[in-house]
């Protein structure tokens, strides 16, 4: 059990809203298991003015870092000292090292995302073709991770394509190899059926009776497929088309527990122990079981 005391070390998520939040559960099992003297909290903002004052605190405060959660991936970039080339290539950090006062920008969903692909579905995207739906902030963050694994190709889906043009024009000085497409979901048929790999990064899925954001139909069985979103009490209607097919079929609960992960080994800075990525997931899926017994909805 922990123990707070004098010297306890913070970390948390920022974010509105995040009561619903699987991270405190996951990362206070982790550094349970890891033996640090840490603790997670939750850390509501409303609005960007208070977002400023919460890291202008953090600074002077014993935190070993912070995450930030939905709206704030942007708004923080210009908040930090330092920012990592891949969340710089993203335009969004999710993970703040603080280090004696300074903070150094990280995005660990992309590499949440490949960690998960590995782990759960023996996946490598490498000289792959991808299809990623969506052109938000969830999608740039697998499109930088898919150009430095060394994707074939990355098609993005989304119904206004300004936007994944503009993602593409973002990062086309570091394609090197790989592709990238934007496109519209009427002509991507082509696309997404011979694709390697279906990534949703759409919010459609996160509510019950949510349609899947492409017609399961265009599936099959050889394909990899991950919706990001995770906690549903019955998969989400991407996830159950492709299981019917055949396909393997993620949900976003992985890319969850390894983006956390990732960002826990930045502040432990500690090479030879890494965060406990089972004992995490245990923890996360712990939190939705209890949440569904009391009746409380999906994040």
């Amino acid at each position: 059990m922990q123990r707070i005391s004098g010297s306890t070390k913070l970390a948390g998520v920022i974010g509105w809203p995040v009561e619903h939040s699987l991270s405190p559960a996951m990362h206070n099992a982790a550094y349970e298991s890891l033996g640090v003297n840490w603790a997670y909290l939750p850390l509501g903002v409303q609005d960007e003015i208070g977002l400023r004052r919460v890291v202008a605190a953090i600074r002077t405060l014993p935190f070993v870092g912070f995450n930030v959660t939905m709206p704030y991936k942007s708004a923080v970039v210009e908040l930090c000292d330092e920012v990592a080339m891949a969340a710089s290539m993203a335009g969004a950090v999710n993970a703040v090292h603080c280090v004696d006062g300074r903070l150094i920008g990280y995005n660990t969903d992309g590499r949440g995302l490949l960690e998960s692909l590995a782990a759960d579905a023996s996946f490598d995207p490498a000289e792959k073709n991808v299809v990623l739906l969506g052109a938000g902030g969830a999608a740039g963050s697998a499109l930088v991770a898919f150009i430095l694994s060394r994707a074939a190709s990355v098609t993005i889906v989304n119904r206004d394509t300004s936007r994944a043009e503009e993602l593409i024009s973002r990062v086309e000085p570091h394609l090197k190899s790989t592709r990238a497409y934007a496109m519209e979901l009427d002509a991507a048929e082509q696309y997404i059926s011979s694709a390697d790999l279906i990534v949703n990064a759409t919010p459609l899925g996160m509510n019950a009776g949510d349609p899947s954001p492409v017609p399961v139909e265009w599936l099959s069985s050889h394909q990899v497929v991950l919706d990001m979103v995770y906690g549903r009490e019955a998969p989400t209607e991407l996830v159950a088309g492709a299981v019917r097919l055949g396909a393997r079929a993620l949900d976003g609960l992985g890319m969850l527990v390894h983006q956390g992960a990732t960002a826990i080994d930045i502040w432990n800075q500690n090479t030879q122990t890494r965060a406990p990525r089972d004992v995490m997931r245990a923890a996360a899926e712990a939190e939705l079981a209890a949440r569904a017994a009391r009746g409380v909805g999906a994040p």
